[in-house]
């Protein structure tokens, strides 16, 4: 059998030294096996998709499967501003063999739904965005399980919501995916959407699947209000909410280092307003981050970007 799970490497985790533990590097407890913390309590579980097939699918720029090592080091390195007695849990990288994309899928799946059934918050880092399929999938079985309903909010250039390829997914397809499995439990948020990145056809998928969205020139600080109420609409009518992050939306000037680079895009003073919101609503249930790509990136620009996103989002869920 291929194997699938990459043990964490501590190394990855390093930064400043302090007599008492003030950063991540020195909270994160990396976890050999897939040995999933059982207990009561509430835990973060970090897993790394280090895979860019569905990216190569998609046409776009490979490399993303380095995403997630990028990541951990400049998380390691940031301040730590956390609950001293929360568990940090670093759970190593699913990997793509060769082109079995849908492998490593399943096994997503899998570890979401039991990192849920264990108490954890599940942090994944990609990786292509084709990880969406894999995460909200786990997801989506464990708030059903509970009778709930599952609200995602998807920061994005694009509404991922592409036809299969040949029957096959891909980096466009994810929640495309997730739609065509839970037609009648589909509730889904777009923030960020570029035009000149989507075709009317994907507009009229959108609408087709009742899907909500706000197009880039909307989603700016000074529209603050209808983006506050359009999310808080989504929030309420909800019990969870899964939030994703692709780095993509974000300008290249803040975020070079991705698959599908845009000199128009939206800022951080913005999305991480987004974040609060989200974090703070107490239903925030799993988050992702994807499509660094380091090779293209600029100073670690785009990787401590995404760091910052997932330290910033935990944080408002902890304060």
């Amino acid at each position: 059998m291929e194997k699938l799970h990459q043990n964490p490497t501590s190394a990855l985790w390093s930064g400043r030294t302090s007599d008492q533990p003030e950063y991540w590097h020195q909270i994160v407890q990396p976890v050999n096996g897939l040995e999933l913390h059982s207990g009561s309590e509430k835990k973060i579980g970090i897993l790394g998709y280090a895979g860019d097939e569905g990216v190569r699918r998609n046409r776009g720029r490979v490399g993303t499967a380095k995403g997630p090592d990028a990541i951990r080091k400049m998380l390691g390195s940031t301040a730590y501003h956390l609950p001293d007695h929360l568990s940090v849990l670093d759970y190593g990288n699913v990997i793509t063999v060769g082109e079995n994309m849908e492998g490593s899928h399943e096994l997503i799946t899998q570890i979401t739904y039991d990192l849920l059934q264990t108490n954890h918050i599940p942090v994944l880092l990609g990786g292509g965005h084709d990880l969406a399929y894999a995460h909200g999938k786990g997801v989506e079985r464990y708030v059903r399980e509970k009778n709930e309903k599952l609200g995602i909010i998807n920061l994005d250039a694009h509404f991922d919501l592409r036809h299969l390829i040949d029957g096959k997914g891909h980096s466009g397809s994810p929640f495309y995916q997730l739609a065509m499995e839970n037609p009648d439990n589909f509730n889904y948020l777009a923030l960020g959407i570029q035009r000149a990145s989507n075709p009317k056809s994907l507009f009229q998928t959108a609408e087709n699947l009742n899907a909500l969205w706000m197009v880039m020139e909307e989603f700016r600080m000074n529209n603050w209000p209808e983006i506050q109420e359009k999310i808080l609409w989504l929030i309420e009518s909800m019990d969870k909410i899964y939030l994703s992050i692709d780095l993509d939306g974000f300008s290249s000037a803040y975020a070079p280092g991705v698959s599908a680079p845009s000199p128009i895009g939206f800022d951080p003073l913005v999305s991480f307003k987004v974040f609060e919101l989200i974090a703070t609503s107490n239903k925030l249930i799993s988050m992702d981050v994807v499509e660094l790509n380091p090779q293209f990136d600029n100073d670690n620009a785009t990787a401590r970007l995404a760091a910052r996103c997932v330290e910033y989002v935990l944080r408002k869920v902890f304060q």
